[in-house]
C-alpha cells in the first residue's frame, strides 16, 4: 500500500468519525429537547394542582366562613321555635278566661287578661330583638311559603284565596320560617257560584 492511499483512508476514517460524532451530538441535542419539554410539562401539571388545591382551600374557607355566621345568626332557632308554644299557651289562656262565664268579677277578670297582654307583649319585644317577627297574614293572597291553609269559608268580599281568619300566628326569623300561618282563606259561595253560572249561560243564549 502506497503513501497516498493510505493517507486516503486515514481521512476516510477521520471523516467517518466526524460523522458519527456528529450523529450522536444531534441525538443528545434531542434528547436534552425531550428532557427539556418533559420538565416544562411538569411544571405546568404542578402548577395546575397548586391552582386547585388553592381554589378548594378557598371554597373550603368560604363554606366555613358561611356555616359560622349562619351558627351565629341562626344559632337560637330551635329554642325560639320551643318559645313559640309559651305565646300560644298565653293566648289559649287568655281566650279561656274571656270567654269563662263562671269568672263573674269583671275587674279580676279584667286584671288578669291585663298582665297575661304585659307578659304576651314583653316576649314579642324580647323576639323582635333578636330579629324573630311575626307574619302579618291578613288580608293578603296564601303564599305556600309563609301560610297553610287549614279551612275555606265562603266570602263574597274577598277574591278567592284571600287571607280572612288567622288560626294560628306564624313567625320568622330573619329571613327564615320558624313557623308557618295558620289561616284560612276565602271561597266562592255556592249561591254566588250558581249566580255567575246562570248569567253566563243567559249571556251565551242571548248570543244565539
Amino acid at each position: 500500500m502506497n503513501k497516498d492511499q493510505e493517507i486516503n483512508n486515514t481521512e476516510k476514517e477521520n471523516d467517518n468519525i466526524d460523522n458519527n460524532k456528529n450523529i450522536s451530538d444531534e441525538k443528545n441535542i434531542d434528547t436534552e429537547k425531550r428532557k427539556e419539554i418533559s420538565t416544562e410539562e411538569q411544571i405546568k401539571i404542578l402548577e395546575e394542582k397548586v391552582t386547585r388545591s388553592l381554589a378548594e382551600m378557598e371554597n373550603q374557607r368560604r363554606r366555613y366562613e358561611k356555616e359560622k355566621e349562619e351558627a351565629f345568626e341562626y344559632g337560637g332557632f330551635s329554642f325560639a321555635r320551643e318559645a313559640l308554644n309559651l305565646l300560644d299557651n298565653l293566648e289559649r289562656s287568655k281566650n279561656s278566661i274571656e270567654n269563662d262565664e263562671s269568672l263573674k268579677d269583671q275587674k279580676y277578670k279584667n286584671k288578669i287578661i291585663e298582665h297575661i297582654d304585659i307578659i304576651y307583649k314583653d316576649i314579642i319585644s324580647i323576639f323582635k330583638k333578636n330579629n324573630i317577627e311575626p307574619i302579618n297574614c291578613l288580608n293578603e293572597k296564601l303564599n305556600p311559603n309563609l301560610h297553610q291553609a287549614m279551612m275555606e269559608i265562603e266570602d263574597s268580599n274577598n277574591e278567592p284565596g284571600t287571607i280572612i281568619k288567622e288560626i294560628q300566628k306564624g313567625f320568622l326569623m330573619k329571613d327564615r320560617l320558624l313557623r308557618p300561618s295558620l289561616v284560612g282563606v276565602s271561597k266562592i259561595g255556592l249561591k254566588e257560584d250558581k249566580t255567575e253560572k246562570n248569567i253566563k249561560k243567559e249571556g251565551v243564549n242571548k248570543e244565539n
